[in-house]
């Protein structure tokens, strides 16, 4: 990890760029990739899973004896651990689900918005050493709290045509039953034109690897509706002196290692800490199955010593972390400062791994400082929303001299008309009939 000691501001934004890496031109592999799926459907699905793959699929359908036999293998205490996240996932995305509430915004002038699901949505799960059946839990659930009426995954199978059984079993478990063994840039380009098999879909979701980021990119182009941008994960803490080193290192490498291109950063005020740090991330990486991967990381992240926390949390707004652990002694006071990240962890407990696996919220959250303008995966993602407004005579009576002034004033002329030719029409209204008072004694009006 580099090491930076008291970096002026006006030096923060270089900090704050992420590690270039050494990344061939995709446009043109990717497009062929497109358009032969585009034109040759499954026959493309099946020639890129022998070639990307090595596999031969007979069936890129994921059958119902597959998803049965799934659940076989997988451990009962797993089983568990899957159940109490499934459960806090739903428990944490269910109140986001809103209302219709009818605004009158002046007598006669009623408006509203409708929450209305995404038709048909496409999951994508990449494969590979760690298949992400999580990824499964915080998309699916949400995606059917909103009410979306059909929801697709598609994940690359193994060398035996096989998808993991994890992934198999999240997504029975959420109610998924329509599984398609498609990995890369192929599985993109199925949902979005479609092929005798994999149905298109209005809008794709997932993480991938560069070439699927890239598909993502393209189809979106074309008018298919993608989750995010997307970029390599990262997490950025803040500590003090209060902070225990073994945790802020624990925090680093479990960022680390979730692939070569990862970037973790971390801040404090103490010299002593920062170097406490360094030598506990040395010594827990050595115990790390994935520590080749994590080590590439390190090559790529930072620590930085300022001169007090509250410039530790101008920096962090500024660069916009995916994850950002807060392990300080007033870390609920420094937590309100956020205003640019896309999931905060307070205190010295909340590790970031909670997040990603069972504590509720989602664990897809803008990457790449797209956390200045984007925000994480919720309902709101899988829903679109209507506005609807309906105007009676009373109300048109009162806001048309309005349409009228402003149409005109932009010289269209055709608007004004609209609004003017209904008021000619609107019959005059009549003052209501006097009812009189009672008199005291009930004896008539006076």
């Amino acid at each position: 990890m580099e090491n930076i000691l008291y970096p002026p501001e006006d030096t923060w934004s270089g900090l704050c760029k992420r590690p270039l890496l050494d990344v061939p031109n995709l446009d043109k592999p990717v497009r062929e990739i497109l358009t032969r799926v585009k034109v040759d459907g499954d026959k493309a699905i099946r020639d890129y899973s022998k070639q990307f793959d090595k596999v031969d699929l007979e069936d890129i359908r994921v059958s119902p004896q597959e998803i049965e036999e799934a659940a076989g293998l997988i451990p009962a205490k797993l089983k568990k651990a899957i159940e109490t996240a499934r459960k806090n996932i739903e428990k944490f995305h269910r109140p986001q689900v809103c209302g219709t509430d009818i605004i009158e915004t002046m007598p006669g002038v009623r408006c509203w918005r409708k929450n209305v699901p995404v038709d048909k949505v496409g999951l994508y799960i990449p494969g590979g050493s760690a298949p992400l059946f999580s990824t499964v839990l915080m998309l699916s659930i949400p995606a059917k709290i909103a009410g979306c009426r059909r929801v697709i995954i598609c994940t690359p199978p193994d060398q035996n045509g096989k998808i993991n059984p994890l992934v198999l079993y999240a997504s029975h478990i959420t109610g998924i039953t329509e599984i398609f063994k498609a990995g890369g840039a192929q599985a993109i380009a199925a949902m979005a034109f479609g092929t005798e098999t994999i149905p298109r879909v209005d809008k794709i979701f997932g993480p991938g690897n560069q070439y699927v980021t890239k598909a993502k990119e393209m189809v979106q182009a074309e008018g298919v509706a993608i989750d995010m941008p997307a970029g390599p994960s990262e997490v950025l803490v803040i500590a003090d002196d209060s902070a225990d080193p073994s945790f802020v290192a624990s925090d680093l490498l479990s960022q680390a290692e979730h692939g070569p291109d990862s970037q973790v950063v971390f801040l404090t005020d103490s010299s002593e800490l920062l170097l406490k740090v360094r030598n506990e991330v040395e010594n827990q990486l050595r115990e790390l199955p994935r520590k080749s991967i994590a080590g590439h990381s390190l090559l790529n992240s930072l620590t930085i010593l300022f001169r007090d926390i509250n410039e530790c949390i101008g920096f962090s707004n500024k660069y916009a972390p995916e994850h950002l652990i807060i392990n300080t002694k007033d870390a609920s006071e420094l937590a309100a400062k956020v205003v640019n990240a896309g999931s905060v962890f307070i205190g010295r407990y909340s590790c970031e791994s909670a997040g990603d696996y069972a504590s509720g919220p989602n664990h897809t959250l803008p990457t790449n400082g797209f956390a200045i303008t984007y925000s994480g995966i919720s309902v709101d993602s899988f829903v679109k929303k209507i506005t609807f407004q309906e105007i009676s005579a009373e109300g048109l009576g009162k806001i048309g001299p309005a349409v009228e002034a402003m149409a005109e004033a932009e010289h269209l002329i055709g608007h004004r008309n609209a609004v003017s030719i209904r008021l000619k029409k609107i019959p005059p209204s009549r003052p209501p009939l006097s009812r009189g008072r009672l008199s005291p004694r009930g004896e008539g009006v006076y």
